[in-house]
């Protein structure tokens, strides 16, 4: 690899900032300084150094992301911000894209990285990788719709969606103040929070509130929404809380990130989980 673009891939700057730097010997390479930006060098073997604090060069980045609402789940958009906005120059430059999507209105777990075979892993369809979400659904749900989801429901489309599991959290009755200290911090981020209020809670003053946790093995578009609008219910506020292995931070409020763990990254990379079904 080249000198120059293993510092650019690591974010020490643009392309002519780090020929700049090495042309005027602020770089070494196994001790000696380096003159040529342009000099070949093995990132896993070579010592690279800038201004005498040693490069470490890593290949593969996974960053744990709290997706707050009011952001797209993608590399770029022409009109909208994207979660990659949130992250530092450094960590941009490894271009670095989210191993699945959550929509502008939902928040919790994203996983962003570069590790194409990793994201292709947690996605493909054969996997059935377990993803958990939390929600505040207008409407009291109850076993009916338990087994509906067991049972798999039909969509919109005419597709039916493999088994959930359903499990109703709590349940609070029209006009009601919640007890469940989760789903109180749902109703006040729908209640306060800008990319949140087109899912006003008003439409549903004169209903129940439920708080559900919901485990899929798929992602089809929009699909929590669509399976609640297939029993009468609409989903008011959603969040990803896990995904495989891997679980939301409750020390990252929506918006922060870290990068993971490398149990974390470990886990991940180990998980094999085991399909539910191949096709209906």
């Amino acid at each position: 690899m080249r000198l120059d673009k293993m510092l650019g891939n690591l974010g020490y700057g643009t392309r002519s900032e780090i020929k700049a730097a090495v042309r005027g010997g602020a770089v070494t390479v196994n001790g000696a300084v380096a003159r040529d930006p342009g000099m070949r060098i093995d990132p896993l073997r070579d010592r690279v150094a800038w201004a005498d604090a040693q490069v470490a060069y890593r290949e593969t980045v996974y960053v744990l992301m709290h997706k707050p609402a009011g952001l797209v789940s993608a590399t770029e958009d022409a009109r909208e911000r994207t979660v990659l906005d949130l992250l530092p120059p450094e960590l941009r430059a490894f271009s670095l894209f989210p191993a699945g999507r959550l929509d502008k209105d939902t928040e919790g777990l994203l996983l962003l990285t570069n590790d194409g075979k990793l994201a292709h892993d947690l996605l493909s369809p054969r996997r059935h990788v377990p993803k958990k979400y939390r929600a505040l659904v207008a409407g009291e749900v109850g076993e009916a719709d338990a087994a509906a989801f067991r049972r798999g429901v039909r969509l919109d489309d005419g597709y039916v969606a493999l088994p959930a599991e359903l499990k109703t959290l709590a349940v609070a009755a029209a006009g009601g103040e919640p007890a469940h200290a989760e789903m109180k911090e749902a109703i006040e981020r729908v209640r306060t929070e800008p990319a949140l209020r087109g899912r006003t809670l008003a439409e549903s003053e004169e209903a129940a509130l439920s708080w559900i946790e919901l485990t899929l093995h798929e992602g089809k578009y929009h699909q929590v929404k669509r399976m609640f609008e297939a029993v009468g219910k609409r989903v008011v506020y959603l969040r990803r809380v896990s995904m495989g292995p891997l679980r939301l931070d409750p020390a990252l409020a929506p918006g922060q990130w870290r990068e993971l763990t490398e149990a974390e990254t470990a886990a991940l990379k180990e998980a094999r989980p085991a399909g539910v079904r191949q096709d209906r």
